[in-house]
């Protein structure tokens, strides 16, 4: 199984989810976005595996969205694409995706996970 998570080890849900993977034997590759953030289209694919719009994906509670300088561009996926990458505080997390099958999960609860990895 060829599984990515985009995690943040600052997060419990995050952390938990990884957990929950390795404990089903699977090595995920993981990716700390806030460090090297998903490009633009990436984050549009992950959007279209999770099957909702790529404003699905914002955590809106956030500082960094509430206090934007700029209006978020919730509206246009291309501008909010590179608006999320120069922003990755604000992506939902975690995110997990099933490389082969090119589905995706948000873990959110944890458990959500394993309706992804246990087929």
């Amino acid at each position: 199984m060829n599984v990515t998570i985009y995690h943040n080890p600052g997060c419990s849900k995050s952390r938990k989810t990884l957990e929950l993977i390795e404990s089903r034997g699977v090595k995920p590759r993981i990716v700390e976005y806030l460090e090297n953030p998903p490009a633009p289209d990436t984050l549009l694919g992950l959007a279209e595996m999770l099957g909702v719009p790529l404003a699905g994906l914002l955590r809106t509670s956030e500082a960094d969205f509430q206090e934007s300088a700029e209006p978020v561009p919730v509206d246009d996926g291309q501008a909010l694409s590179k608006w999320l990458h120069e922003h990755p505080r604000v992506l939902q997390r975690p995110i997990v995706v099933d490389e082969d099958r090119a589905r995706a999960v948000i873990g959110r609860p944890p458990e959500n996970v394993l309706e992804l990895i246990s087929k």
